[in-house]
């Protein structure tokens, strides 16, 4: 992700692949720099996928709540903005309240990456000069490994799940939003709406292979099967924080069907 938007914005960004370890070496960082704000795309989500979190729960918490921890440490030393991209796996089903969730709501995680992202959120989120930025299942016009378009026609077997979900190119622009007006709070930076596994696989039938086939399972048998450890977060979000910064996602099932077309266009160019 951190690439993705370092390409976008070209020199108004400086990519660091330096590995974190202590608040020294983002001190150092900062004074080499002098950044506007810092985005936080650091993280652990285990592979080949999150159930590898399960077995490795030390090096989940360094990763996904300490790592954050200590790079806001130095940011508050040098009043410097931290856009941080969490989570809204933290979320597992339907709202107790009926509705989608909305940012300040409770959390419910249950996987240790999904626990390990809530922690930091939690602290992360009584900071002053802090946004949390909150994707999910991400959608890009690029295939990547990491892309749920690629993970979705990967698989043999399919759950057919309602979902809330982030478009890539949507969350760049977003994101670049959130640095300049150093907006703090947690955000939910999924785009409006919903969308199933059949809708967008649907389109991907539609515009990259007419010959694709899967089989629809139930969750339940996504488990019993060991095709994974836990059952995967399903949720709805909705973000009320963006609007009172004068932010808007597209609506998803538009945003959906231009990042396909496009993934497409990049899929067949890369085969010819």
């Amino acid at each position: 992700m951190g690439g993705r938007c370092a390409e976008k914005w070209g020199d108004e960004a400086i990519l660091s692949n330096k590995f974190i370890k202590t608040k020294k070496d983002v001190l150092d960082l900062i004074v080499e720099y002098q950044p506007d704000a810092i985005l936080n795309a650091a993280g652990i989500v285990g592979k080949p996928n999150v159930d590898w979190c399960e077995t490795h729960q030390i090096e989940t918490i360094q990763g996904n709540t300490i790592l954050p921890l200590t790079i806001a440490e130095a940011c508050q030393e040098k009043n410097i903005y931290l856009l941080h991209i969490g989570t809204g796996c933290i979320f597992y089903g339907a709202s107790p309240s009926g509705k989608p969730w909305q940012e300040n709501d409770p959390a419910n995680p249950i996987a240790v990456y999904t626990r390990a992202k809530y922690a930091a959120d939690l602290v992360l989120s009584t900071l002053p000069n802090i946004g949390i930025a909150r994707i999910r299942m991400p959608i890009d016009s690029i295939p990547t490994e990491a892309n749920l378009i690629n993970k979705l026609a990967s698989f043999a077997k399919v759950i057919d799940v309602e979902n809330s979900i982030t478009v890539v190119e949507d969350m760049i622009n977003i994101f670049y939003e959130l640095l300049a007006k150093k907006a703090e709070g947690i955000f939910h930076c999924t785009n409006p709406g919903s969308i199933t596994h059949k809708e967008i696989m649907s389109l991907y039938k539609k515009y990259v292979d007419s010959n694709h086939s899967n089989i629809w399972i139930t969750e339940d048998e996504l488990v019993d099967s060991g095709l994974t450890a836990k059952k995967r977060s399903n949720n709805i979000m909705q973000s009320n924080n963006l609007e009172k910064y004068g932010i808007k996602m597209p609506e998803v099932h538009g945003a959906v069907e231009n990042a396909m077309k496009k993934y497409a266009e990049l899929k067949n160019k890369n085969n010819s």
